[in-house]
């Protein structure tokens, strides 16, 4: 284990142009799909939330999947306890998807070019640090790597370096900022769906015949227009963690846990 991590912090990550993270094309859904938005270390508001499905999910029939919309660490105090739950098996009766967000990615770059000046120090990943146990980083590179090995585990950086950046369903596309219009989903690059600000009034294009769900952007209520749904709430400042139920030939139902 200690060796795959040694790997992993040894090499350079690849550039956008070269390697691009998994999607998932399906050509069928769940009957119920909960997608759940920016948990940024919150893992008690995390399980309260999933409590709250499980409880909403019991009179439902049919399968069940839960989506996480990315940015699982950093800003919250619980970042590794986060990781912890999405690396362990889902509640009973679920499947559950999770997608990379851009916390994610600058997480992996730091992991992969160590420094005490690497912007995501300042981007939360100093909580996410403090999470794992490490309140002070060396000056060397070679010695802040000997400090991340020692105390993140190789479960996670797989975890991380695994996630798909867009899983499509008939009717849906669940992404963790957003898809560039115009642009079939196939030819989505992952500095959009990880990085892009969808526009106030962005809609259903005349082409598209699904519903984007996404995170990223903080709003104070999940918003639902036509043809999208954010389900971020800004956890980590709001204490409201968000998800909303799709279910077949229902209206969309929101679930939150404060």
């Amino acid at each position: 284990m200690i060796g795959n991590l040694w790997n992993l912090l040894q090499r350079k990550r690849p550039s956008q142009t070269v390697m691009q993270r998994r999607k998932h094309f399906l050509d069928q859904g769940p009957d119920h799909l909960y997608a759940i938005g920016d948990v940024h270390g919150c893992e008690d508001l995390l399980a309260s939330l999933e409590a709250k499905i499980v409880a909403d999910a019991l009179a439902r029939s049919g399968s069940k999947w839960i989506v996480m919309l990315g940015d699982y660490v950093d800003r919250g105090p619980k970042s590794a306890s986060v990781l912890d739950r999405l690396t362990f098996r889902p509640p009973e009766g679920f499947q559950r998807f999770c997608l990379a967000g851009n916390h994610e990615e600058v997480m992996l770059d730091f992991l992969n070019n160590p420094s005490s000046d690497h912007r995501w120090l300042d981007f939360g990943g100093l909580e996410t640090l403090y999470s794992y146990g490490i309140h002070k980083l060396p000056g060397s590179r070679q010695a802040i790597r000997n400090v991340l090995l020692s105390h993140i585990p190789q479960e996670h950086i797989s975890f991380l370096e695994t996630l798909p950046s867009l899983i499509s369903v008939p009717g849906l596309c669940l992404v963790h900022a957003g898809i560039r219009e115009n642009v079939s989903l196939e030819e989505q690059v992952d500095s959009d769906l990880l990085w892009l600000r969808p526009r106030p009034t962005e809609g259903n294009s005349a082409s598209r015949n699904f519903t984007v769900v996404h995170g990223h952007t903080p709003v104070p209520d999940v918003e639902m227009i036509q043809g999208r749904i954010n389900v971020d709430t800004g956890a980590y400042l709001s204490a409201k963690l968000s998800a909303v139920r799709l279910s077949k030939g229902e209206a969309p139902q929101v679930i939150q846990c404060s």
